[in-house]
């Protein structure tokens, strides 16, 4: 029974009727307060009425990113900070401009860096614009930073530094400490967002949820690198014909019964093991025995799939010289030395580093402390969910080589070659990659340049095209050593020819004539072709190495729009910037 009297109870029911959902909010605290503090006291309402809450501070998170890694913590970012209170918004370094800084109050920044100390590709307009003398004062902005890297890169967090010290320097404040992130960054940006969060100027603003009440509900399964599905491996196919220098395997696995699901240009994470004869020599050079604890494990099956017991980089010398206190380490690795260490450690691996400089009072604990997380490794996903239901196939190449008179080989590349066969399962998870996407626009053109493994995405895309019966042409440039032997999916491309879900197929096999012959030179012969197409609305995607290939191929890009376009250097820098902005021109480079 209501304890309203009726004239109250008439005025309760307007109320109730007519205001919407935030006058309904702030009624629920005026009679919320009202209940404890007035209530029967002859205290006027108003004055039982709690504080008005005051205005929830700004707080812009901005991020660059190639794999999606710092997307993701910039997503994660953004909820930590509405539910800190703050009116958050998030912005893409591929889309946005840096002179907006300007009107920013509260700043948050996770960037990554790519390769040997560049920007992300689709940050790379945004950070130049950042350095330029252009770029105003930024006095009154407060700000963090938290860069992603990998130590075995030489620049590493490159970005992550730059972007802290830029900010500095045009007058930003700086409230919390950078963190600079290694491939396995979970624990150290939980306390970089954490702590940045708390840096900025407290304010009073009272938290509200959309209800009264939360119904609880049963979360599905979610796979990720800590979770990952056992996906059954159902075949496995050599790619290249008998004679051939390269080793690239078809791997198709299973997806039945998971609910998993993925877009083309989406990437595969595998979670690899490392080599037994690895495993033993490690444990030969530093004396320790393979059924030695570590926490609830043996030591061999730490190894086999908890640790990094390969790469060598700096960051990890100076950790084991800390252990060994070896003087003719400790030389090498002072800061006049260290160039001549990175050029020791070119081809060699953390085997060498122990043979060469041995310890001999090694535990578990102390040798494990010094090396990195087994990072799961990301391959472009190389099939179209609609042309293969319930299916994920990879295109990987067996990295295999010799150097200082020991013989190397890729960590997930031969675990995938060597060691999985059909029947086993493989622990992989979905890495989403929205800045390699087909155009929403079926009737679009596309031309795709991918040599080598760099097919694999471009497989993915035909096969998409075609079950969406799409309109638009396509163009593939593919490229490797020889045709006779490293055609990869020859029978698929031709089909597609015939088919009419290919329109151009463009090859350049670098090892077949005197003159070696790559993509970019295939490109440059059809350069007037290839600008007709840019004019008439195409679609640009590079895939495979970032090292050489991908700047190749950007020169002769830039060249063909300088020469076809009529434009200078500048008007043609600008032309590829601008259709990168427009997502008209996409890589995925490793």
């Amino acid at each position: 029974m209501t304890p309203l009297n009726p004239e109250q109870q008439s005025l309760a029911d307007q109320l109730a009727s007519s205001a919407d959902r935030d006058q309904a909010i702030w009624l629920s605290g005026v009679f919320y307060g009202i209940g404890f503090n007035g209530a029967g006291t002859g205290v006027p309402a108003a004055a039982a009425v709690p504080a008005v809450p005051v205005k929830k501070p700004t707080l812009t998170v901005l991020y660059g990113s190639e794999s999606g890694n710092s997307e993701k913590l910039a997503g994660d970012v953004k909820k930590r900070a509405t539910k800190a209170g703050f009116k958050a918004s998030i912005a893409n370094m591929a889309d946005a401009n840096p002179a907006d800084l300007s009107k920013v109050e509260n700043l948050l920044v996770v960037v990554s860096t790519w390769g040997e100390g560049d920007p992300p590709d689709s940050a790379t307009s945004y950070y130049e614009g950042f350095m330029a003398d252009s770029m105003p004062q930024l006095t009154g902005l407060r700000y963090s930073v938290c860069g992603l890297g990998d130590t075995s890169y030489e620049e590493f967090c490159k970005m992550g530094k730059d972007f802290d010290s830029r900010l500095a320097s045009l007058g930003g404040e700086r409230v919390f400490d950078r963190v600079d992130c290694d491939v396995d960054f979970d624990a150290p940006y939980a306390t970089w967002v954490t702590g940045a969060l708390a840096a900025f100027p407290s304010t009073t603003v009272t938290a509200t949820t959309d209800a009264a009440v939360e119904v609880a509900s049963t979360a599905a399964v979610v796979y990720d690198k800590t979770n990952p599905y056992s996906a059954e491996v159902t075949e496995k196919i050599l790619l290249n014909a008998t004679g051939s220098e390269k080793e690239v395997w078809h791997v198709e696995l299973s997806l039945e019964g998971s609910g998993l699901t993925y877009q083309p240009g989406d990437a595969l994470g595998l979670c690899p093991a490392n080599r037994a004869s690895d495993i033993e020599a490690v444990l030969g050079a530093t004396g320790l025995q393979a059924n030695a604890k570590l926490g609830d494990k043996t030591l061999a099956d730490a190894l086999r799939t908890d640790f990094d017991i390969t790469t060598l980089s700096v960051p990890i010398a100076q950790k084991y010289q800390a252990i060994v206190e070896n003087a003719d380490l400790g030389k090498l690795l002072e800061e006049s030395g260290q160039k001549t260490f990175k050029a020791w450690t070119q081809g060699r691996q953390l085997i060498d580093l122990l043979e060469t400089y041995p310890h001999e009072k090694w535990t578990p604990e102390s040798f494990t402390g010094i090396l990195r997380r087994l990072a799961p490794r990301l391959y472009s996903i190389a099939s179209s969910i609609r042309a293969h239901e319930d299916e994920v196939h990879l295109t990987v190449a067996a990295v295999r080589y010799e150097t200082h008179g020991r013989e190397r080989t890729g960590v997930a590349s031969t675990f995938l070659a060597d060691e999985l066969v059909v029947g086993d399962a493989a622990q992989v998870f979905f890495h989403e990659n929205k800045n390699f996407r087909l155009p929403e626009d079926d009737k679009a053109p596309i031309i795709m340049i991918g040599p080598g493994t760099g097919i694999a995405p471009f497989r993915a895309f035909i096969e998409e095209r075609a079950a969406r019966e799409a309109a638009g042409k396509s163009w593939l440039f593919f490229g490797d050593q020889r045709y006779n032997y490293d055609f990869l999916y020859q029978l698929e491309w031709q089909e597609h020819l015939e088919d009419g879900n290919l329109d151009e197929l463009s090859l350049a096999f670098s090892r077949d004539q005197k003159e070696k012959i790559y993509v970019q030179h295939r490109l440059l012969e059809r350069g007037e072709e290839i600008w007709k197409w840019i004019e008439y609305g195409a679609y640009l995607y590079v895939c495979g190495d970032a090292s050489r290939m991908a700047k190749d191929v950007n020169q002769a890009l830039l060249d063909i729009i300088a020469e076809h376009g009529k434009m200078d250097a500048k008007a043609a820098k600008d032309k590829l910037t601008e259709l990168r902005k427009a997502k008209r021109y996409q890589r995925d480079v490793y």
